[in-house]
């Protein structure tokens, strides 16, 4: 059996982060792409996004939570983008909206955002299945 303390909180990697371009509209000041900061989020935060996503009704007696998916997803979004920072005001007002999940979307091209998307689940974990854990494990 192995040693526990490498499951200690001292001894875990906390966050991942990773460059991505997003876009090669966004140039610097020499004409090349400039990479969007991303990083991964912890299961706690991710139930806050989760949670702030659900919208609970009643029916009929019986209380019923649905996630709205899109929300949900543009939360995630922004809570992994680091850079650019999507909640600064100047950066709001440029595009002249309101709110980092509208911005990101008004940023970006419909692909784009898509690939962000699939960027993002990638780096928090959501694109591996079970099978390919197991595997891992075993290895």
């Amino acid at each position: 059996m192995s040693d526990i303390s490498v499951f200690f909180a001292g001894n875990v990697e906390v966050k991942t982060q990773e460059d991505f371009i997003v876009s090669p509209r966004f140039k610097d000041k020499e004409g090349k792409p400039v990479p969007w900061v991303i990083q991964s989020i912890t299961e706690e935060e991710n139930d806050v996004i989760r949670k702030s996503a659900t919208k609970v009704t009643r029916v009929k007696g019986q209380t019923q939570s649905e996630i709205n998916q899109t929300e949900y997803i543009a939360k995630l979004v922004v809570a992994s983008v680091v850079f650019p920072n999507l909640k600064a005001a100047e950066l709001q007002q440029s595009y002249g909206v309101l709110g980092a999940e509208a911005l990101v979307k008004k940023m970006l091209l419909s692909g784009e955002y898509a690939q962000l998307i699939i960027k993002v689940q990638e780096i928090n974990g959501f694109d591996r299945d079970m099978n390919e854990l197991v595997e891992e494990a075993k290895n």
